[in-house]
């Protein structure tokens, strides 16, 4: 299995500024898989340490945060010397230590020849939540002194790779549309399996071990179901645990709303529900990786975070495979000629595009009209260069494009893409491309 992060580690690894590396992402999405290949590829001696449950190395950090000293302790532990630059140092779940987080300071002032990587799939929620400061009172964040690398589940892309179809994927990464386009149908094939399968490595390597989608689907609804146990684990307060649940078990349902706007509404989560109710539920869900939350935008100015409406917002789920499973798409569906594309508006579609921009750092938002004179929306809209660049999503080899020509007449924007299953094509104000192209934007 390939992961373009890979590389990113090899160049953190050689930088001549280099710090200690926060490697943040959801639960399972391969940071460990990630970090113990990279050591197997670029170090002789790896030394893992996991803080889950594990009071005997928190203790080595409860006194002085002397890098010799607690390198000595992890080196004794580990059976390993960490101090002779052949071994990669890896502290997993470090939110559970959070003494260790403000040792990573010490490491970059005293000790930038060792390489220490971290990694922590709820670090977003120990350090953005109230509930979290007191447990975390202790931390004093090093600020400056650590590189981030963020971690999403598998492009399609990666995907294809994985696969063996690494030619296929060169072309997305080339941009070679035209070519692209004239390997459509093989391209098609596979973005089906992708929207089954997703892009959670376990999930796929399931797929790939066996060539069987139930394989996949079972680690997916597997996955669901820890990622619910963690709503319980992780939160003291009863009440909260269950509006987090009721939150994760509506974001799919929302997604797949068949009329009007994709818009969250609080009310369909639960009958009466508030923003006061799940608001908290949201944070939690975001920080945690699990959702992504697309902010909707009064009009497309730069930047697009100073147009941003704080009542109106669109969730997508983190995985296209486990919207899927939460959904119950039937495997039948995907031989079903255009069904799986169109199924609820496009909703595979919609959260695909969402899931590969979000993998390629571009978090987008969302434009909808007021809806008194007008119901159209805009899918995403991104920011480049200093330009607001709308993107709309076409279920199938639908191209028509009335929305997204009126809103490009009316705020006087000259680039356009639309996302379908028809070829390349350029048309001025606008250019078609390929669905499964998405991840090369």
């Amino acid at each position: 299995m390939q992961r373009y992060a890979l590389e990113k580690l090899k160049t953190w690894n050689t930088s001549k500024n280099r710090k200690p590396l926060i490697i943040r992402g959801a639960r399972q999405v391969g940071k460990t898989w990630l970090v113990e290949e990279f050591a197997r590829q670029s170090f002789k001696h790896f030394a893992s340490i996991n803080f889950l449950n594990n009071e005997i190395v928190q203790q080595f950090f409860s006194g002085s945060l002397e890098p010799k000293r607690t390198l000595a302790a992890l080196g004794a532990y580990t059976n390993t010397n960490l101090l002779d630059g052949e071994t990669l140092l890896f502290l997993d779940e470090i939110q559970e230590c959070p003494r260790a987080i403000t040792a990573l300071k010490m490491f970059c002032e005293q000790t930038p020849q060792i390489p220490v990587i971290a990694a922590g799939s709820l670090l977003g929620v120990a350090l953005n939540r109230d509930d979290a400061t007191k447990s975390m009172s202790r931390i004093s964040w090093p600020v400056g002194k650590v590189d981030y690398l963020d971690l999403f589940p598998m492009t399609f892309s990666e995907f294809l790779r994985a696969l063996g179809d690494n030619s296929l994927a060169d072309l997305i990464i080339e941009k070679d549309y035209e070519l692209i386009s004239a390997m459509g149908e093989s391209f098609e094939d596979r973005l089906r399996s992708y929207l089954y399968v997703g892009g959670m490595p376990a999930a796929v390597q399931a797929y790939i071990s066996t060539g069987l989608l139930s394989e996949a689907r079972q680690i997916q609804d597997a996955l669901l179901i820890d990622y619910e146990h963690d709503f319980s684990k992780h939160i003291s307060s009863p009440l909260e645990a269950e509006h987090i649940r009721e939150t994760w078990r509506s974001v799919p349902l929302q997604i797949a709303r068949e009329n009007g706007s994709k818009k969250f509404i609080y009310s369909q989560v639960r009958p009466g529900g508030r923003g006061r109710d799940y608001k908290d539920a949201i944070s939690w869900l975001a920080d945690a990786g699990l959702v992504t939350k697309v902010n909707r935008i009064t009009r497309p100015g730069v930047p697009l975070s100073a147009y941003t409406d704080p009542t109106s917002f669109k969730l997508y789920l983190l995985d296209v495979g486990l919207l899927g499973a939460a959904l119950h798409l039937n495997e039948k569906t995907l031989f079903s000629g255009d069904a799986l594309f169109t199924h609820a508006k496009g909703t595979y579609s919609e959260q695909f595009v969402c899931q590969q921009l979000i993998a390629s750092k571009k978090l987008p938002a969302y434009w909808s009209a007021d809806g008194k004179q007008s119901k159209n929306e805009i899918d995403f809209i991104c920011e480049h260069n200093g330009e607001v660049i709308p993107l709309e999503v076409k279920a199938g080899i639908n191209v028509k494009s009335k929305s997204l020509a009126q809103f490009a007449k009316e705020f006087s924007l000259s680039h356009c893409i639309r996302f379908s299953l028809a070829g390349y094509e350029e048309q001025g104000w606008m250019k078609n491309l390929p669905l499964y192209a998405a991840e090369s934007l």
